[in-house]
């Protein structure tokens, strides 16, 4: 009886995602097949006029690790991939179609899939019941809690979660609940990867380099208005130009508006600065091979962490209080990365609160084990006993900005309020905050 033929599927929808999949794949992280196909995914909110992974500058380079590129786009149209799952009741005839579609037949297939708790990869992850998971996590994403409850015969099936090593010493925390080993990608097979995207690189003696100022487009995900965040941008110019770095370098998210940009060329000038506008859709690691910039800056991007520990380049945050104090809800999944760029990064403005001291390993696992806990306590409530050590010890102050005095009243944690034992008592309390919180909306 012969074999039957192993089929890889890697689903990307961003260049970064696609670099650590390269990655992953030069590594050895993946054991053999006999074909590869890379599903890309556009989940911009109108794909049609949006490019997509597979004509980003720099594709080229990666697309000779697979054998094949699908669209998942192209698979579900007219459907959009952030907002359809298939009914249950169509699930035996769409496994079927899929499987004629993708030129499958009775192929035994490996998934590598993105978040995995929501759509695309949770209806691919659906469609093909009997394949493996391994997931690959998108940056600093990977140490914060699952942000879903997963249906276990979808999260039972998941193995692995390949991860970058951003910061050294922290325990990712996704997808741990069902016993998926965390494997982290190597560090060196990244740089290759971006390497392979990029000009010729700065020499590493370079003195002179630019500040490099990363935008999000925060005002996309709701979690400032455009002009808070253009503000942001400002406080960017400023604390760049207050540390005495007079060329700068704007890297704008690729959907932001252009005003945006126009602004921070106007206040570096007003400074005596130069700013120029980074227009090339490359990732932050190309820019920091290329210009070797002599700081980086910006609220919670992941490229902060992989400038620090990857190409060991000077980086600062900003907004980062700004931010913890108004994400709703606090389960929000950007919680964990706003915490860890907020205890290991040094604030670039001297009047921004947090000192910049270095936390070692250990506490710095305990304060993302309470902030995970706090985020999802029925999901992980395993990490109660982290989050009582590292709200009870000496960096509780110093953290507690990281937690609201209701999360912690609510879930019986140290700092919150002490809680009336007497039951009459409680349900005073409680209609007593549903009527404040009435009152306020």
């Amino acid at each position: 009886m012969s074999r039957r033929r192993t089929t890889q599927i890697f689903c990307a929808s961003t260049l970064y995602g696609a670099v650590t999949l390269a990655a992953a794949l030069d590594s050895g992280l993946f054991g053999h097949a006999e074909r590869r196909v890379l599903l890309v995914v556009n989940n911009a909110a109108v794909p049609e006029t949006t490019p997509s992974l597979a004509e980003a500058e720099g594709f080229a380079a990666l697309r000779g690790r697979f054998d094949t590129v699908l669209s998942w786009n192209e698979t579900i149209s007219p459907l959009h991939p952030a907002g359809w799952t298939p009914r249950a009741g169509d699930l035996p005839m769409l496994q079927r179609h899929l499987r004629t579609l993708w030129h499958l037949g009775d192929d035994r297939v490996e998934l590598v899939l993105e978040s995995i708790q929501v759509t695309p990869a949770l209806a691919i992850a659906q469609l093909l019941p009997e394949a493996p998971v391994t997931v690959y996590a998108d940056g600093l994403m990977s140490y914060g809690p699952t942000r879903n409850k997963i249906d276990p015969m979808i999260g039972g099936r998941v193995g692995r979660l390949l991860y970058l090593d951003l910061v050294p010493g922290l325990d990712p925390l996704l997808l741990a609940e069902f016993g998926a080993v965390p494997e982290p990608v190597p560090t060196e097979a990244f740089l290759r990867c971006v390497a392979e995207l990029s000009g010729p690189p700065a020499p590493v003696e370079r003195a002179d380099g630019p500040a490099l100022l990363l935008g999000q487009y925060l005002a996309a995900l709701g979690l400032l208005t455009g002009a808070e965040e253009e503000e942001l941008h400002l406080r960017m110019v400023r604390g760049a130009v207050a540390r005495g770095h007079r060329r700068l370098v704007f890297k704008p998210h690729p959907t932001a508006p252009d005003t945006w940009s126009r602004a921070l060329v106007r206040e570096a000038e007003v400074l005596g600065a130069e700013l120029t506008v980074e227009h090339r859709p490359v990732l932050a690691e190309v820019l920091f091979r290329e210009l070797r910039p002599a700081l980086v800056v910006g609220c919670f991007s992941t490229a902060l962490l992989t400038a620090r520990t990857f190409y060991g380049l000077p980086v600062a945050r900003v907004g980062t209080l700004t931010l913890l104090e108004r994400l709703t809800p606090f389960q929000n999944s950007n919680r964990v990365p706003l915490t860890v760029v907020d205890a290991v990064l040094p604030p670039l403005e001297a009047d921004e609160p947090g000192d910049g001291a270095p936390i070692d390993a250990e506490r710095l696992n305990d304060l993302v084990a309470a902030v995970g806990f706090a985020m999802q306590p029925k999901i992980r409530p395993e990490l109660h006993a982290p989050a009582v050590r590292h709200l009870s010890g000496p960096l509780a102050e110093r953290t507690r900005h990281h937690f609201t005095r209701r999360r912690l009243t609510a879930l019986g944690l140290p700092g919150g309020l002490p809680i009336p034992r007497h039951p009459q008592v409680r349900r005073l309390a409680r209609q007593a905050l549903r009527l404040r919180k009435a009152l306020k909306g």
